[in-house]
């Protein structure tokens, strides 16, 4: 017999590489949209769960960095990208996790992830030799789209299901 603690860190884990896979499948299943200077990478719905539970930061991290294999820069994407998630998430996290509001924390997440996309420019930037401010421009507003789609799915989720868990 499996003792309840052992149960309930095996369905954390089993939570955690959910949304890992989710977030590969649907960067991965959305390829053409997820990768480039004009980008709309509607895994990134995904990164509004970090204000519900620390432990999409990880799985939201690795999932990053399975969908950045397929990068059209290969490596760098995958170290420098998933850095950028892991940041970005974790600052999510850690600033909002003293908010009560759910639709407040959800938007500060939206901002951070927003804000953050500089990241994905500077790649795009080194790597591509785009250039950094209208990559920028154009990175930020399909992050914040999808961020935007995100937290109101994650609200609307959380009034149903307990994403806390």
């Amino acid at each position: 017999m499996v003792d309840t603690q052992s149960h309930e860190k095996l369905i954390a884990v089993i939570k955690g590489a959910l949304v890992a896979a989710l977030y590969a499948a649907v960067t991965l299943g959305l390829a053409p949209l997820s990768f480039g200077a004009i980008q709309f990478r509607l895994s990134e719905v995904f990164n509004n769960l970090v204000v519900f539970n620390k432990r999409y930061i990880w799985a939201l991290t690795i999932g990053c960095a399975i969908a950045n294999l397929w990068s059209p820069m290969g490596i760098v994407d995958v170290i420098f990208g998933s850095l950028g998630t892991l940041v970005m998430t974790g600052l999510s996290y850690l600033l909002s996790k003293h908010v009560k509001s759910v639709p407040l924390k959800l938007l500060i997440t939206v901002i951070i992830c927003t804000v953050m996309t500089w990241s994905v420019a500077l790649e795009l930037y080194y790597v591509s030799k785009l250039p950094f401010w209208p990559t920028y421009f154009t990175v930020a507003i399909g992050e914040f789209v999808s961020m935007l789609i995100g937290s109101i799915l994650m609200w609307i989720l959380s009034k149903r299901i307990d994403l806390t868990r």
